[in-house]
């Protein structure tokens, strides 16, 4: 499964031009034009498994600061700032890390 197969190449380029300078990720805006949005459930979940590299079920603080990259290998990473804030928005059970419902309910906030 790769990324493409869930968005399209087109559209993670300019969701990515739209973050370039460090500090501009805002995770609504790069869902909304990376076309995350409006994909079902489903394909939030099979973006939930790509991102979770090591399989532990949650998507966590390390793997969430190379989010940009699992689109685009020469992406940045994000920030430790914009990490906290991803991070602070998605975790909702307070566990410190992301669950896939987590996920799913972050892409379509």
């Amino acid at each position: 499964m790769s990324i493409t197969d869930i968005v399209s190449q087109k559209d993670i380029e300019a969701a990515l031009e739209s973050v370039k300078a460090e500090g501009s990720f805002n995770y609504k805006t790069f869902f909304q034009k990376v076309g995350l949005t409006g994909k079902s459930t489903g394909d939030a979940k099979k973006l939930f498994e790509i991102l979770d590299r090591d399989n532990s079920g949650y998507i966590e603080e390390d793997e969430l600061s190379l989010f940009l990259k699992n689109f685009k290998p020469s992406a940045r990473a994000l920030t430790a700032a914009e990490t906290t804030a991803f991070l602070k928005a998605g975790d909702s059970d307070g566990d410190g890390k992301i669950g896939v419902e987590e996920f799913q309910a972050l892409v379509k906030a």
